[in-house]
């Protein structure tokens, strides 16, 4: 697909993605209206706060407390309030222009048609929370700065910010897909079919293998949570670089898991059957990747297995869920509160795979030469 065919959806999509966030993020008032807890029990309206919190241009403190904790919470002046309001402009920009370049890139190397529809449509949800996430890292300054205190504990304070975009970016993304799929189809129309390419089927399966070697490196070794104790305590530095552990954390663990010695040995394998499930979920999606792609290119290739990781973490989520089944005591909003958790992670090691998958793939002689796949 052209740049300027795949300029329209990706850009009807940005508006949407951005809309439906402002839009959730303005509607957090209304769950402080009298009657609320009568449509939601206490637990999950308290969920959909913190859901919707990030979004929301009132500061955290002053959708919960009366205007003099507010005030406290956010330094007592205008001053604050300015910072804060500029945080919020900056997060809705960045998060409309991050998905903008996500959306492009994805539509133009893997377009709604010739059997990519489905490809199309679930690299753009799991685009979604990657933008929110990128956009909440650029605003994050911003924000702390607001409250008063930005000199003390700054990178825990920055993790505890990129880590809170959460479910609503997930959500948001879902429902902003399908459009950006329908008005994608409707652009490619009268454009000339566009042949998958043909990939060798062994170094399609060794880039798969080793992109999804460098998931696992994050899943399974760094998530152990004697190595993630290392990594949380020891790392450390002076001043504002002080206590790096908690972002270090939220950029390089996908998971955390201990040895079945003080757990139950079949609920810690229904554990870990989440944790290969992300890894099966990475991998299939690596081995048909380079077909789905127009051309394999390295950014294409890096965004692809951003994606991959992202909905790997989704399904593994999902599943924790359904393991948990913990909706009939904290309700069902509650339950849904991990969702796009872990997102930074993908971020760096999806990125990571993409590149050592490309790689690989040139040195197994994995080239596009047209055709159908393999």
């Amino acid at each position: 697909m052209t740049f300027r065919r795949a300029a329209i959806p990706a850009l009807v999509g940005s508006l949407l993605m951005t809309l439906l966030l402002w839009w959730a993020g303005a509607s957090t008032a209304a769950l402080q209206l009298r009657g609320t807890t009568q449509v939601f029990d206490v637990q999950s309206a308290t969920a959909l706060r913190l859901w919707l919190a990030p979004w929301s241009y009132d500061p955290p403190a002053a959708q919960f407390s009366d205007g003099s904790a507010a005030d406290t919470a956010f330094g007592a002046g205008t001053q604050y309030a300015d910072l804060y309001s500029t945080a919020m402009q900056i997060r809705f920009v960045a998060l409309f222009v991050f998905f903008l370049a996500g959306a492009l890139l994805l539509v133009r190397r893997i377009p709604p048609a010739q059997g990519r529809t489905p490809a199309t449509l679930l690299a753009l949800w799991a685009w979604g929370p990657v933008a929110a996430t990128l956009a909440v890292t650029v605003s994050a300054p911003w924000l702390i700065a607001s409250r008063g205190n930005g000199s003390y504990r700054i990178l825990p304070q920055l993790a505890d910010v990129i880590a809170s975009s959460g479910p609503a970016a997930v959500f948001a993304a879902l429902l902003t897909a399908p459009p950006t799929v329908l008005v994608a189809r409707a652009t490619a129309k009268g454009t000339d079919p566009l042949p998958r390419p043909s990939v060798p089927p062994r170094a399609a399966r060794l880039a798969a293998s080793a992109g999804t070697a460098v998931v696992a490196l994050s899943l399974v070794v760094l998530s152990y949570t004697s190595v993630a104790a290392w990594i949380q305590t020891s790392f450390s530095g002076g001043g504002l670089l002080s206590e790096p552990g908690d972002l270090l954390r939220q950029w390089l663990l996908l998971g955390a898991w201990t040895g079945p010695r003080t757990t139950p040995l079949g609920h810690w394998l229904l554990y870990r059957a989440a944790d290969i499930l992300l890894l099966a979920v990475v991998w299939w999606a690596l081995r048909l990747l380079p077909g789905l792609l127009t051309r394999s290119t390295l950014p294409a290739m890096a965004a692809g297995a951003v994606c991959a990781t992202v909905l790997g973490l989704l399904a593994s989520q999902v599943l924790h869920m359904a393991i948990d089944d913990t909706s009939s005591i904290w309700g069902p909003v509650y339950v849904f509160s991990s969702l796009g958790n872990g997102v930074p992670a993908a971020l760096t090691f999806g990125t990571a795979a993409g590149l050592t998958a490309f790689a690989t793939l040139r040195l197994a002689g994995g080239r596009n030469t047209g055709g159908s796949t393999s």
